[in-house]
């Protein structure tokens, strides 16, 4: 069973993504969501998450008020898995119990206790001061395309005179003229 990690870090707004090896599910398991779990049996030292939600291999969400593991069809009025119209309305959806066994497939994690390190440095997902520049010299070479085609629009409204148009106009005028006087 492949289980993913969904990693919130609150103070950031980020998140992250995990996939846990075939030995290291089972810390999960019997667990409950609001439950505590301590990083460092995951690999963050000095980490401290809250089971937050999840969901099965089927997509359905995990519920904090339904007991056990298995899926059930509830009466939902609001809250996780339910989007309500109307004032009133009500909806029975499948819903997967609070609980966490061999059928999740997504963990929610929050981050309640950070460590020293930054989430990104512990899984390698460092953020790369060479993507900074190569955004900051793309938005230069888009600021000088931009005037480029400003002065060529320029260009193209100081080299158009306006005498030519009438000029053409009157020669059609004229040829209409002699093709009307050829056929009388």
């Amino acid at each position: 069973m492949v289980v993913k990690l969904c990693i919130n870090d609150v103070k950031t707004g980020k998140s992250y993504n995990k996939e846990l090896a075939e030995g290291d599910e089972s810390i999960f398991m019997t667990k409950k969501i609001k439950d505590k779990i301590d990083g460092s049996s995951l690999g963050f030292s000095g980490y401290e998450f809250e089971i937050s939600g999840g969901s099965d291999s089927a997509g359905f969400p995990m519920r904090y008020d339904v007991q056990g593991t298995s899926r059930k069809r509830i009466l939902l009025t609001d809250g996780v898995g339910v989007n309500i119209n109307r004032k009133g309305m009500r909806k029975r959806k499948s819903i997967r119990g609070n609980t966490i066994n061999d059928e999740t497939h997504q963990i929610n994690l929050k981050v309640i206790k950070a460590g020293s390190k930054g989430l990104a440095e512990v899984l390698g997902l460092e953020v790369k001061e060479e993507s900074k520049t190569e955004e900051k010299k793309t938005e230069v070479k888009e600021e000088k395309k931009e005037e480029k085609t400003t002065e060529k629009k320029e260009e193209k409204k100081v080299d158009k005179p306006k005498e030519a148009k009438p000029e053409v106009k009157k020669e059609k005028k004229e040829v209409k003229k002699e093709e009307t006087e050829d056929k009388k």
